[in-house]
């Protein structure tokens, strides 16, 4: 994600971010008519919900009326602003994104041009390790995480509401 003003505006919004509990992960500022939209990426250890969505739109766009009442040529203006948590096909550059998908099922693109995947055990700021093979985050370019639609370990149980009994699915 990127614009002109994205530099600036990163600097100015980074520590408004992180002051909810979340980082930053991407800024888009695009044209949109008389306006312009702000898109941002946010995420955090243990995953965004939507009330942090909700907690991080408001202190955003607290902070981007202040901006724009102190530097108007930064934003020209009306702006719209979308704020949400990256998607599964976001890559993972950064030792965060890793340690974030831990138990995930992940394909590691080597600086050698080789790809592994594997299950997701550990990950730290110099390595992770995919499976029983150890990566050091230096020979790693980017990972993708695999979807899975029937994941280990992830109980038919676990996802069904907390009012529901199991035999009452069953008679349904």
């Amino acid at each position: 994600m990127s614009s002109a003003a994205s530099p600036r505006l990163r600097q100015l919004l980074a520590p408004v971010v992180a002051g909810t509990g979340h980082d930053l992960e991407g800024l888009e500022v695009s044209p949109a008519g008389r306006r312009r939209v702000v898109r941002m990426l946010v995420d955090k250890d243990g995953g965004t919900t939507l009330d942090d969505i909700t907690d991080v739109s408001r202190a955003v766009s607290d902070a981007l009326d202040d901006i724009d009442a102190r530097e108007p040529g930064l934003l020209g203006g009306a702006y719209v602003l979308e704020v949400s948590s990256p998607g599964v096909d976001r890559p993972l550059t950064e030792p965060r994104h890793w340690r974030r998908n831990l138990d995930r099922l992940v394909t590691a693109h080597l600086a050698d041009g080789t790809t592994t995947t594997g299950r997701l055990t550990a990950a730290d700021e110099t390595q992770v390790e995919l499976g029983d093979r150890v990566l050091p985050l230096a020979e790693v370019v980017r990972g993708q995480v695999q979807v899975e639609f029937n994941r280990p370990g992830a109980a038919v149980d676990d996802e069904l509401p907390d009012d529901v009994d199991d035999d009452e699915e069953e008679d349904a």
